[in-house]
This record gives C-alpha cells, structure tokens and sequence, in this order.
C-alpha cells in the first residue's frame, strides 16, 4: 500500500516492533517519524481490510501536515483520508469518520465526538499520537487512549515524540498512559543512524551583561533576597536562594493548607511574600536573558496592575524603594537606547550566516513574544535581512497569529521571500519547517525536551549549525547544563524501562463500588449535559457508563430525568458565586424548572477558607439552599466521585429503562412565560432568543407562520437558526 518510499534500515526495525507491540517511537526531530508511522498504518489496514487508523495530533496544521505526506505514499482512493477539527460541524465529523479509512483529528473534539456516540472506536486497528510526551495529567490523549483500548477491537497504538521526558517516572507515565509495551529509541550517534544524518554543530555564544544591568540586577537581587529570608525564616524555604520554579511550586502548598482548612494568619502573609518574590523573580529573568525593552514592558503591565489591584503584595512592591529604583534605572537604560548585548551577538551572527548567501535562512527561537517583536525590528534593520515573526495564536492584550496565519509565513519562509524566522515555542514542536541552515537559541531553556526540538530543526538537508546565546553570571548559565544533564537522563532512563513495560488495565473511569450487583444497571442511563461542560472529567467518566447527550441547557449542568437536575459546582466556584450573586439566581432557576433539583459541591477543600469569606456568609447561603429553596446539597470529592453521583441518580430516575423524557421543562405561569417557553423550545433558540422573537413577531402563530428571511430579520437569528426553525415546523412527524 505504501508508494514512491523507501525506508531507511532504522525506520524497518522501528516498524517491525510497532507492528508486534504498542510502541513509543523516540526519534529526534527529522528521522521520519512520519514515514514510520505510515507504514504501520499501511500494515494495519493490509491486516484488517475494514478498519480504520486513526491518528491524533495536538494541533489542525500539525495533523494536516500528517494528512499531506499519507496522500502523497498511502495507495488508498482520495476520499477515503480526512482531518476533523473543532471547526469542522459534528454532524459533518460524524459523516466523514463514516466514509474513511484514516482520519487525522485534533485530540479535543474527538473526545466530544466519543461521548456523545457520533463516532466508535471499536473498528480502528491503528491509533497514532502524535507529541506524545503530552500524554500526562488531564490532557485529552489520556481518555482517548483509555477509551480505545477498552473499545477497539484490534487495538494497536504507536505514539511518536522528539523526547518523552527527562526521568524515568514521566516515561513511565506516559507509557502507561498510552499502554504501551515497547520503546524504540533513536539519537544521531546511534549506528544505525549515523549514516543518514548530517552533522550539526552547536556552539555557545556568551555575552557580558553592560555595568549599567548588572547595577539593576543587584537592586533586584537585594528585592528577592529580603522576601526569600523571610520564607527561610519560616521554614517554608530550605535557603535564601529560590528560583521561579520553586517560588511557584511553595505558593502551591501553601494554598493547598490553607485550602485543606488551616487558619495560620502567617500563611497568608506568605502567600503575598511569595507572590512579591514570584513578580520580582520574573523581573530579573527577563532582565538577565531578554533585555531593558522587554524588562520595561514588564514594568509597565505591573504598574496597570498596581493601579488596579490594590493587594497587599502590590502595596507592598510600590513601597520597597530597591524595586522602583530598579524600575527607573530600566525604564532610564531604555530612553538611552541600551539594550542586552545578545541582540548585537544575533545581528552580527544573522549577518555572518547569511551574508554570503542567498538561499540561506536562518531561524531564531525565544521565550518570549516581545523579545520576538523586539529581535525583529533590530534584523530587519540591517541591510539584507528580512526577519518575521512566528508565534502562537493570539492571547489577551498579546501579539498572535492564526493557524491559516501561521500557514502563511511557513509558505513564505519556504519559498524565499524572507530569510529569517524569529519564532516562540510554537515553531518547535512538529511542524514542517523548512530547510534551516542555521538555527540561535537567544536563551538556554532547562527543558530536553525543548532543546531536543529546536536542535532538530537545522541539519536536515546539509550540515547544520546551532548557536545559543549565554549572558555569563546569569541564570542562562544554569540553564545551559540542566538542559544537557536532563537530556542525558532521559536516554538512561529510555534504556532502563526497556523490556520492563508492560499493558494494565488502569481504567480509572469506573464509577460503580465493588461488590454492588451490576445487572440491574445493565441499561445505560441517559444522561443530558450542558454543551458548556464539554471537555469537564466528569462528563468523560460518565460516558463510560451513561448515553450521554449534549445540548444547552438553561438550568443545571445535568438532567438525569424529567424531573431532576443536577448543578455541580467546585468548592471554589461556590464561595464565588456567592461573592458574585450568581447562586441564588441558579438555585431559583433550578427550584424553578425541577421537581427534584439538586447541588454538588466538589472539592476536598473547606468551604470556610476561600476568599476570607466570613464562615457565617457561607453557612447562611448553606442553610438558605436547604431550608428556603429545598435543594439538597451533596458533597464529593473529585470529577470521579460527582460522576458516580449522578450516575447513580440517574439510574435510581431511570429504573425499568425510562429515560425517554427531554430536558426542556419547567413550570410557566402567566401567557408570557407559557409563549417564551414554547419558543425557546425550537432549535437553537432557548430563553435568550425567544423574547426577541416575541417581540417581532408578537404571536407565536406569527412566529410559526414566518419564513426564513422573515425570521433572519430578528437579531442574532442567521441563515441557520432560521433554516433549522423552519426545517422543523414544516417537517412531517414520524413516530420514532
């Protein structure tokens, strides 16, 4: 099935175990992971001449870029391969994954697609995931790999990645997470290997930070170190050195206690030092490896925040005469034009690589996107340079770009008109750069994974170069050998779990107690969920057990019957929604539209240490739920106890398999609220649309009677919403 490809040696033995196992295939970037990956795929539908392959990646050009190079070598018609994205329409996803026999998909809406049944996974012989290091924690590929293989039929998984990790407990995870009972592993020095590669060369730039920014680093230095001696002081901190890393993960534990109830006033004194200590930490960083532009930038969002959030570590930070003075020797460094050296060390750099070349190009990568604009701005300056930036798409008050964006500039990088692409962390992971002579890292990163994926980049087509750029007597010269000792454990590790592997059930999702007798609960409830809590673990436990339907729902997040519907809120959104209102508007709709209405509250915290709310605000809205709305409230304590909850409501509503009821109910009183609820029941309408339908058309016979372009006259009604109304009052009633 495969044509016009010719496997290397490595890629056949690499196939040979994918085809007996579950594999994870480590190859660092440019060894054809792809074209192993396709011929796993050839076997598998050459094996099980109906199934399909399935591959997922963690973004749309990433698994269109998959899609491109199986069109080119899998002899299989046209039609039979296509990519689901989130913006292609569920019932459109549903229709394709239907037709073909290798589809590529984003993890995200594949899961949407599993829980609601629009789509089985019990046909796929093949499932590829792409980025696989990303299979930890909560991410989609978790549930999707457990879900296939607790379905398919001939399960076989292959999971592709540059590096899995830096220790042997993260692989470890990964390959349980992905079942996976083999690691095949490759670097350039590996025999096998050598002869395909192409030598790349990588040298250390270092650069001398001016006097001028070592006069601020020391002011800020002396901020950090007064607020770190008072966490060392208080036993929270093991010396008066922390990084950011640390600073983070001690603000995580200490929230965490306080969460769990303790009342210690000195936590939360804590909890504002540590969050000075984080702000000022930053700073430094990006004083040390990005330079005064940036570093200014930084300044500035911090005073907007000061003039509008007046806490404590803000007050505290205005008030700390080392810190603003730091501030405004920066700001003072900026106006006088100073900038970090490495910006001159990449120019001139830029310009030895590319200066006696014209096909030349050169990549840059950083941190940060305003040092990216900021790099930019000085290649383009110099005469035969033509920088552009590359990043990811777009945040809040941020610079970002489009995925068709993103396309573009890949294109035009490709074809020649520019020379020089200056990209974030988005350009490391899996997409098709083009040939890259020569590639700088502006800063060191204490990741191997990362350092793994920007080195890949160069060497492919000829011999390549990498340079990184260090400011002596910074944190960039730590960086530099945690990246190295990291990526030299990660092959020990590699070597270590090999032959140790082996395929458990870990089926987390299982929400029924042991020893309870499972017979009677053999129907599978049904179960509506509010289309807003898609991609929520309770909704992906549930689908284990339960039909699960998604639509908008006005009240509640779960309806389990006519009559019961289910809020579910974390301890911390409660006390939230206390603070703002939102919960007793939620109760009355919900004491409003069921009979039986109910609330969970989940979470291992206590209610009484969130957001210093007085405990009788809390106790007060407690007793008002119970006494005043009558809406039981029940407590869990994770996403896997509240499924097991509503699971067993709805089986307990559902007993002798009635659950053919529907989740527009409620109790309207006057002609108006009887007219609205009629309305809102029409497709996509709901209680937000039907007033402005009312108010247009004043009748719900004229409703009824209007067409589609009558009804588009009504704001926010288009050409679908209209086509559907329609579409269901002219249809003929079929009893189903």
């Amino acid at each position: 099935m495969i044509r016009d490809f010719e496997p290397r040696l490595y890629q056949e033995a690499i196939f040979s175990t994918c085809a007996a196992k579950n594999t994870l295939v480590v190859l660092p970037t440019g060894l054809g992971k792809t074209n192993i990956f396709l011929m796993v795929a050839g076997h598998r539908l050459s094996q099980y001449p109906g199934s399909k392959v399935l591959l997922v990646g963690p973004t749309r050009p990433l698994i269109e870029q998959y899609c491109e190079v199986f069109r080119r070598h899998l002899d299989i018609p046209e039609g039979s391969m296509c990519v689901l994205t989130g913006m292609v329409p569920p019932v459109k996803r549903a229709a394709l994954w239907e037709s073909s026999r290798v589809i590529f998909s984003t993890p995200q809406g594949l899961e949407n697609d599993i829980i609601t049944r629009r789509i089985g996974l019990e046909e796929v012989s093949l499932l590829g995931i792409d980025e696989a290091h990303r299979a930890v924690g909560d991410y989609s590929y978790v549930w999707v790999a457990e879900q296939y293989h607790k379905s398919a039929v001939n399960p076989r998984i292959v999971g592709l990645t540059a590096s899995p990790g830096s220790d042997t407990e993260g692989i470890s995870q990964v390959c349980r997470n992905l079942f996976i009972e083999e690691i095949e592993s490759r670097s350039y020095s590996d025999p096998d290997v050598a002869q395909y590669i192409q030598e790349i060369e990588v040298a250390w730039r270092p650069v001398t930070l001016p006097q001028e920014m070592v006069e601020v680093k020391a002011l800020l230095d002396s901020c950090l170190r007064r607020r770190t001696e008072r966490l060392e002081k208080w036993h929270l901190a093991r010396s008066k050195s922390q990084s950011k890393k640390e600073l983070l993960m001690m603000q995580a534990g200490i929230q965490a206690r306080i969460a769990r109830g303790e009342k210690d006033f000195f936590l939360w004194t804590a909890i504002s030092v540590i969050a000075e200590a984080i702000k000022i930490s930053h700073a430094s960083e990006l004083l040390e490896t990005q330079g005064i532009s940036v570093l200014v930038k930084y300044f500035d969002k911090l005073d907007l925040e000061f003039s509008r959030n007046k806490s404590k570590a803000a007050k505290s930070l205005q008030a700390d005469a080392d810190f603003q003075l730091a501030k405004q020797k920066a700001k003072d460094l900026f106006g006088r034009g100073i900038e970090h050296p490495k910006l001159k060390e990449l120019a001139d750099l830029a310009g030895e690589e590319l200066g006696g070349s014209s096909e030349a190009k050169l990549m840059v990568f950083t941190q940060y996107r305003d040092s990216a604009v900021r790099i930019c701005s000085e290649l383009n300056s110099i005469e035969g340079l033509h920088a552009r930036i590359f990043v990811g798409q777009a945040k809040k008050g941020d610079t970002g770009m489009s995925q068709k964006e993103q396309k573009a500039i890949l294109d035009e990088f490709r074809q020649g008109i520019f020379n020089v692409l200056v990209a974030t962390s988005i350009g490391e992971e899996g997409l098709d750069i083009p040939r890259v002579d020569t590639v700088v890292f502006y800063e060191p990163i204490p990741s191997a994974i990362r350092f793994i994926q920007r080195r890949g980049r160069t060497g492919r087509h000829g011999k390549g170069k990498v340079f990184v750029l260090l400011a002596k007597g910074t944190r960039d010269e730590a960086f530099r050998w945690v990246a190295h000792h990291k990526e030299k454990s990660m092959h020990r590790s590699i070597k270590r779990l090999k032959g140790t592997l082996s395929v458990g059930d870990r089926s987390s999702v299982k929400v029924a107690d042991e020893g309870v007798d499972l017979q009677k609960y053999v129907q599978r409830p049904k179960i509506f969920v509010d289309a807003r809590e898609q991609g929520n673990q309770v909704v992906k436990h549930l689908s284990s057990d339960a039909e699960i339907v998604m639509q908008r729902l006005e009240a509640a997040d779960y309806i389990v019957s006519s009559r019961v519907g289910v809020e579910v809120k974390k301890v911390s959104d409660f006390v939230d929604s206390i603070i703002d209102g939102r919960l007793l508007a939620q109760a009355r709709e919900l004491r409003k539209c069921f009979e039986r209405p109910l609330l969970i509250i989940e979470g291992e915290e206590s209610l009484f240490s969130q957001r210093n709310v007085h405990p009788n605000a809390v106790r007060g809205m407690l007793a008002t739920l119970a006494v005043s709305y009558g809406i039981p409230l029940l407590n869990s304590r994770s996403s896997l106890d509240t499924a097991a909850l509503v699971l067993a409501v709805a089986r307990k509503e559902q007993e002798g398999g009635v659950n053919s009821y529907t989740p527009h109910k409620g109790k309207p009183a006057s002609v108006s609220q009887q007219q609205e609820y009629i309305v809102s029941s029409f497709p996509s309408i709901g209680k937000s649309l039907a007033k402005p339908l009312l108010r247009r058309f004043r009748t719900v016979r004229n409703i009824v009677n209007a067409s589609e372009q009558e009804l588009r006259e009504v704001d926010l009604i288009g050409e679908k919403k209209a086509r559907d109304i329609r579409g269901v009052i002219d249809a003929e009633y079929s009893e189903d």
